[in-house]
């Protein structure tokens, strides 16, 4: 298991825009979180703008000119979107394609037919899992919801027997696996091997769905046992349609980006020479703008016009993707001109010095900052966001493998106990037709047990690799 030592050196070189003590450097880190808990949560301010205004206090308690505090904001913001935005926008396209196409449906028909109502519980798991490889959170409760109420009414399950391992499987994903906003910027942030934490993430996200999916959900419908509502079963996607894409096709559509970045992880693996010509084509295939841009090319025919889509239509398809992704591209950008403003204040170098002495794994630490930050402000991307800038610098010493790790920690922190400041706890309260109480038994223990499984596997990993 990694732990920090006196040998670890700070990632970042850049110089540092104050030259604050540990201290006011402290309480500068913790001034610029509260303001943004409080713009978040009291003031209900767009995170967009608490962001910007959180990261001028940070600077601004360090003791750093002003000018130099905007600068370091919108290099990060710049960089972070430069890196990242393209992938979430690509994201977001092939997740349009496969839910207007009637793609999402089939997969979730043809997995169901094939089920018995006792392995219902684990079909939806991998529903949810298949699903939300390429979409967001939000967007892969509206495509499934419809789902599992049908499911949990036709069959007569309780709610959470069906419900709870759909959401576990989509929030899994959404927390550890690439191309999600979250993982891309952390894998971006400690510098860590795209396809290397691609592979690891699935090792990790496999039991931890598990356990909290169809495993926990026996102990949710005990908890809170109740029946689909009637009026909230909206119509889906493919019923005006005259005919939708095959089983077969459409999962290889959404696994092609996924297949394409393990091929180049494997070959790095095997080859370990940047300078050999293979590795150099699979450095190319299986890149991450590559990998999502084929993938979304070759939807545009195996999703799209297996649909019957016309080319103007699934012209409009692509348009209408991009809209919805405008605030979290603005968060996440502004995100990480945060953690810019926190690297280049020193504060990852203050972490460094401090932390020397204590023999405490560095895996934990960055799930145990992520925790905190999630706990404060709800967001599972700001967490992430936030915590990567924050250990970055202890990433600098470390191997391949670890610093994946490092990153899936990071993402395991950012999903710990959902509750009242997080969108995703009223939207999952509202669909389900829960009260507040219930909603906490369920889904935030739920999310609970993944951030809690999901450190555990990674810790587990580390002593391993």
């Amino acid at each position: 298991m990694t732990h920090l030592s006196v040998e670890m050196l700070a990632a970042d070189a850049a110089e540092p825009i104050t030259t604050a003590g540990h201290a006011q450097l402290g309480i500068a880190v913790l001034a610029g979180i509260a303001v943004i808990v409080l713009l978040i949560t009291k003031f209900k301010l767009h995170a967009f703008l608490a962001l910007i205004i959180g990261s001028l206090v940070l600077g601004a308690v360090a003791g750093a000119p002003l000018d130099k505090t905007i600068t370091s904001f919108s290099a990060g913001l710049g960089t972070t979107v430069a890196g990242t935005g393209v992938l979430i926008a690509l994201g977001a396209v092939l997740g349009r394609l496969l839910a207007d196409s009637g793609g999402a449906d089939q997969i979730v028909d043809t997995i169901l037919a094939k089920a018995s109502r006792k392995a219902m519980p684990w079909a939806m798991v991998l529903i949810a899992g298949i699903v939300g490889l390429p979409i967001f959170f939000e967007v892969g409760i509206v495509l499934l919801i419809p789902v599992v109420l049908l499911v949990a009414k036709r069959g007569n399950f309780s709610l959470m027997r069906i419900g709870i391992p759909a959401l576990a499987g989509l929030s899994v994903m959404h927390g550890l696996i690439p191309p999600h906003p979250g993982p891309l910027v952390a894998i971006d942030a400690v510098g860590a091997n795209l396809g290397v934490t691609l592979a690891l993430g699935v090792v990790v996200a496999i039991p931890t769905a598990i356990i909290a999916g169809p495993v926990f959900s026996r102990y949710a419908a005990r908890w809170v046992d109740i029946q689909p509502p009637e009026n909230l079963v909206p119509e889906r996607t493919s019923d005006d349609l005259e005919k939708r894409p095959g089983f077969g096709i459409t999962v290889a559509t959404v696994l092609l980006p996924v297949v394409m970045m393990l091929a180049k992880a494997l070959v790095d693996i095997a080859v370990d020479d940047p300078e050999h010509t293979v590795q150099r084509v699979f450095d190319v295939i299986g890149s991450p703008l590559i990998a999502l841009l084929t993938a979304v090319l070759v939807a545009m025919f195996t999703l799209g016009r297996a649909a019957g889509f016309t080319r103007g239509r699934i012209a409009t398809t692509v348009e209408k993707s991009l809209a919805p992704i405008a605030g979290v591209l603005l968060i996440v950008g502004a995100g990480g001109g945060f953690k810019q403003t926190l690297v280049d204040a020193g504060v990852g170098q203050m972490i460094l010095d401090i932390s020397k002495g204590w023999h405490i794994s560095t895996l934990l630490l960055a799930w145990l900052i992520a925790v905190t930050i999630r706990l404060a402000t709800g967001s599972a991307t700001v967490a992430t966001i936030s915590a990567a800038g924050l250990v970055a610098p202890l990433a600098a010493e470390m191997s391949t493998p670890h610093a994946a790790l490092l990153v899936l920690a990071i993402g395991s922190g950012s999903l710990f106990f959902s509750h009242v400041n997080d969108a995703g706890f009223w939207l999952v309260k509202e669909y389900f037709g829960m009260n507040v109480g219930q909603t906490l038994k369920t889904w935030s223990v739920m999310e609970t047990l993944i951030s809690v499984v999901g450190i555990v596997c990674v810790l587990l990993l580390s002593l391993v690799l």
